[in-house]
């Protein structure tokens, strides 16, 4: 399974969290094959029953897989889908969001399955498939390197296929009320998340303007970002680059809510391109 972009290119590079969790996952995997895994499942894995008595397994149990196939897929789905996304929103946002999906799959399993203990990361790994297609839906995933599909349509079809496996008591071994609740759980994120945390933002930004606003004062780091932003955006609409248009735009919008420290060394040399591209002119 690998992923093609959409109207931009990245550049292939493993990005902080997520070579994190391939090597996390991977020592895990080694460890319980050593040690044996059923005292790790027991004392690790996420069970309704033991979850006031064992609560750390709320987050353990996404670092645990029952065989080698069921850790494979999922870090070939992170190591595809991972870097994307990192390096869209930066590496706390995405572990924040990484998490929230697995505990998702915690929550709906607690209600829905209260008899079944679940071990995976496949809770987390669903979200971040949904999160792929949410800001790439026309991306084409080749599904075994041959068959391409739209990233919304085969996301959409994991979708429906967990909610029926789900509600339909199928079985197998599979936790499909944790793959569910991944996938809610990320929606929910995607739909309401972030818009609400940035009006959070925004009333704190807006009090304390209210609150010093009589003491002159310099520009904040944002602003500053800000006018920068809109500086480049006029000399790259000046320059007839129009090509370098929504790149440049992500790009700043990115470091207007998370700072120059969350750009890929990709994203730092196109601001690099076009600065001195400014320069010669």
């Amino acid at each position: 399974m690998s992923y093609a972009t959409q109207r931009f290119a990245f550049g292939y590079q493993l990005t902080p969290w997520v070579k994190r969790l391939l090597i996390a996952n991977t020592a895990v995997f080694l460890l319980t094959a050593v040690v044996g895994g059923s005292f790790f499942y027991q004392w690790f894995g996420f069970s309704p029953s033991n979850a006031f008595t064992r609560p750390w397994g709320a987050v353990t149990y996404m670092f645990l897989h029952g065989d080698l196939w069921h850790l494979l897929l999922n870090m070939l789905v992170l190591f595809f889908f991972g870097p994307p996304l990192e390096s869209r929103w930066g590496s706390t946002e995405f572990i924040k969001y990484y998490f929230l999906c697995g505990m998702g799959g915690v929550a709906l399993s607690f209600i829905f399955a209260p008899g079944t203990a679940i071990i995976g990361a496949s809770a987390a790994i669903y979200g971040l498939m949904l999160a792929f297609a949410w800001y790439w839906p026309e991306s084409p995933i080749y599904v075994w390197g041959i068959f391409p599909v739209k990233a919304k349509w085969l996301v959409g079809f994991f979708f429906v296929l967990t909610f029926i496996s789900a509600f339909g008591g199928a079985g197998g071994g599979i936790a499909h009320f944790a793959h569910l609740g991944g996938l809610l759980a990320g929606l929910s994120y995607l739909k309401f998340g972030q818009t609400l945390g940035a009006r959070f933002g925004e009333m704190r930004s807006s009090r304390g303007s209210e609150r010093f606003a009589i003491v002159p004062r310099k520009a904040s780091h944002e602003e500053q970002r800000n006018r920068a932003s809109r500086k480049i955006k006029k000399e790259v609409r000046f320059g007839g680059e129009e090509d370098l248009l929504d790149e440049v735009d992500r790009i700043l919008d990115k470091i207007s809510a998370r700072g120059m420290e969350a750009l890929t060394e990709e994203e730092r040399q196109v601001l690099d391109d076009v600065s001195r591209k400014r320069r010669s002119n």
